[in-house]
């Protein structure tokens, strides 16, 4: 099946992340953190802690810091609570954003997420007003060039709900978020290593943006990255 190009949107955003490394291992601790809290330190038991423990590794956290801080998460030792607390607005020519923070200070968070969407010609919304136009799913996206066949025989058969193929040739899989972590081990054990694997929230419809608005938009990604209780922004803008 035929898919919207996003094998550059995503370079694009790892790129842009990756200049911002030193707030990784704060985001991925977070993440520890509340996964271990809301399920339980069993890693059988607990898939998004399991996700959480992969990204640290991919991120070199070290071993040591991630079972304190899932020590602490569980009890056994003083730690900060952290709430979790998903904002949606709008920013530029009606992109619909998306942003989850985890946060010890809901005031503080609200009041900083506000400022870097209006700073830059965006809004806040309420709750509901733009989740309805992202797919809560696993996405996996493989290099243009990559075999279209060998993915979906190996991604289908163990779940994955669809194959699509981008026009520049990247290929892109999609699963429920239950099915996830078998479909990627099922690419990864017939050498098909994935340039982006994750669950996350995936637009169903991208919004083209001028020129100057794409470095609106951008300023605003930018904004809303920067700021500390802020862990992921999802938006449906094509940069």
């Amino acid at each position: 099946m035929a898919g919207h190009s996003k094998w550059a949107n995503i370079q694009h955003r790892k790129g842009r992340q990756d200049e911002k490394r030193g707030k990784v291992w704060t985001r991925v601790i977070r993440e520890i953190m509340v996964a271990a809290r809301t399920g339980g330190a069993d890693l059988s038991a607990n898939p998004r802690l399991r996700l959480a423990i992969e990204k640290a590794k991919a991120v070199n956290l070290p071993a040591d810091t991630v079972k304190r801080n899932i020590d602490k998460a569980t009890g056994n030792l003083e730690g900060v609570n952290y709430e979790e607390i998903r904002y949606e607005g709008y920013g530029v020519g009606g992109v619909a954003v998306m942003v989850d923070t985890m946060t010890d200070n809901k005031v503080r968070t609200v009041a900083e997420v506000r400022h870097a969407l209006s700073k830059h010609g965006g809004n806040l919304g309420t709750e509901g007003s733009v989740a309805f136009q992202f797919k809560h799913c696993g996405q996996l996206l493989l290099a243009p060039g990559t075999s279209e066949d060998a993915v979906m025989e190996a991604a289908l058969d163990a779940g994955a709900d669809d194959v699509l193929v981008d026009e520049d040739g990247a290929v892109e899989v999609l699963t429920s978020p239950t099915a996830f972590e078998a479909v990627k081990a099922a690419l990864d054990g017939a050498g098909l290593s994935a340039g982006m694997a994750e669950v996350t929230y995936r637009p169903e419809v991208t919004i083209e943006l001028s020129d100057d608005d794409r470095l609106k938009m951008q300023k605003i990604i930018d904004a809303l990255e920067e700021l500390d209780d802020v862990q992921e922004v999802f938006h449906n803008a094509a940069l």
